[in-house]
């Protein structure tokens, strides 16, 4: 009697062991398939985002970023609030291509260069993003390094943002750009730091 009792508890146990074990098993699957999904979503969700945050021209980019030592993933960032990759567009204040330049920033900033220029040449992807890049460059080296401030002045000029500083309505410093009174500036650097951050994020 007691060894048929042993042999059904052992038998208990012993389905019991089975289910459980069943059971892990299960978990196990489904962890391992909701890891595979999720992956396959951020992959794709990734994709999607590099379709609309691209790095267009990157041969141009890099190359002008590393010789003016500006970050190319900022770049990226302004070309797209500028012109969203467009080479050819002209905005309604005579801003031409992918880094919008106004005729006679380009020139000038072509003269710093020490090279030919001629309006056309805004249109060219090449001269327009290296020249673009080098404007924004003598922009950070006017405030020091401050990419905000810089960003502010590429959109306004440096004019209003002296102004603003001078009136206490932005800071030196750039930390409370929330205050820019131009509507358009404002969400101008908002825009290039969301994308910025979001370009860091992809690449």
């Amino acid at each position: 009697m007691e060894k048929t009792v042993k042999k059904t508890n052992d038998s208990v146990l012993n389905v019991n062991s089975l289910i459980n074990i069943k059971k892990l098993i299960a978990v196990l699957v489904a962890c391992i398939v909701i890891i595979i999904v999720a992956f396959k979503f951020i992959k794709v969700q990734d994709i999607v985002l590099k379709q609309i945050y691209p790095k267009k021209y990157n041969e141009y980019v890099e190359k002008y970023a590393s010789q003016f030592n500006v970050d190319e993933l900022l770049v990226y960032a302004i070309i797209k609030a500028e012109s969203n990759f467009k080479y050819d567009i002209v905005s309604s204040s005579n801003a031409i291509g992918l880094m919008q330049l106004l005729d006679a920033t380009a020139k000038e900033t072509a003269e710093n260069l020490g090279i030919e220029y001629k309006t056309q040449d805004l249109y060219d992807p090449e001269i327009n993003i290296m020249l673009g890049i080098k404007y924004y460059s003598e922009l950070l080296y006017e405030y020091d390094n401050n990419y905000l401030l810089a960003l502010t002045a590429y959109n306004a000029g440096t004019g209003n943002v002296q102004k603003w500083i001078e009136n206490d309505i932005i800071k030196p410093d750039g930390s409370d750009l929330e205050n820019i009174p131009y509507k358009e500036t404002n969400n101008y650097v908002r825009k290039i730091v969301r994308d910025y951050e979001i370009y860091k994020k992809l690449y």
